[in-house]
């Protein structure tokens, strides 16, 4: 394993039916950084996500964590390691029919055996970390988005995650609340040396708080390494990315017309 690498991705492939989603991806996610998995979408980040927090089976010697190999952990092996992570999934998941404070202790109920009095004071200082002091009793349908999403990452670290993997955080929100989640990570980073990994597929965001990117296309890592690296890369698909520039597509439109007027 790569010094100074937390998990290591090495000839990672994935399937859905006779489908092949993943080809062989090789990179390294460095611990107490922010790595950002971006590319245009359907390009595999969201497998790769489910690979890497343990949803999706992986096949031995294909992913490593701490140099131990996520395919071959046995059930009580990754009951652990999902103790080491937290999840911040796209639209929150928060639960409807619980406060913000039910919501963050549901981790702390269902895996330890703290007190009801100690795991509400756990709550609230989660809530302060997001900036969302004294909306402990709020519903998430009292919420905006932004503050759904910020409710979420206090969820996402209830347990005080090694890991924390974050997927598209910036998606269906305004451009200011944005900003304000992007920072909110970056200060997560510094204070509390977590190991952040962000799937996106906003070049603003991806630049501002990453320490090392990952560009994926059609399942595979078309580059790798630090922002300054990802910007100089000579790769057309890479640079087309980066420039926001649409696919061309032939359209023969004499052809195309005569197939509709001869369509029944």
């Amino acid at each position: 394993m790569a010094s100074g690498n937390l998990i290591e991705i090495q000839g990672l492939s994935s399937t859905y039916g006779q489908r092949r989603i993943l080809h062989e991806l090789r990179f390294g996610i460095p611990r107490n950084g922010v790595t950002v998995i971006m590319g245009p979408s359907g390009c595999g980040k969201t497998t790769l996500l489910r690979h890497l927090i343990g949803l999706k089976r992986t096949l031995p010697r294909q992913l490593f964590v701490d140099g131990e190999d996520l395919g071959r952990f046995s059930p009580e092996a990754m009951k652990d390691y999902r103790r080491r992570i937290g999840v911040l999934f796209q639209s929150g998941a928060l639960f409807n029919s619980m406060t913000l404070h039910e919501n963050i202790a549901v981790p702390l109920n269902v895996h330890t055996r703290l007190a009801r009095e100690t795991i509400r004071v756990m709550a609230l200082i989660k809530l302060h970390l997001v900036g969302l002091s004294g909306f402990g009793d709020y519903m998430p349908s009292q919420l905006s988005g932004g503050m759904r999403k910020r409710a979420g990452l206090a969820r996402a670290m209830a347990m005080d995650p090694e890991i924390l993997f974050v997927d598209e955080p910036s998606s269906g929100l305004d451009p200011i609340t944005a900003a304000g989640l992007d920072r909110l990570l970056v200060e997560l980073k510094e204070t509390l040396g977590m190991t952040i990994i962000v799937v996106t597929h906003e070049l603003e965001s991806a630049f501002l708080i990453a320490d090392q990117m990952a560009v994926l296309d059609q399942g595979r890592v078309l580059a790798a390494g630090s922002p300054d690296d990802i910007r100089k890369s000579r790769n057309p698909r890479v640079m087309q990315f980066l420039r926001r520039e649409a696919d061309r597509q032939e359209l023969d439109t004499s052809n195309y017309l005569d197939s509709l007027l001869k369509v029944g």
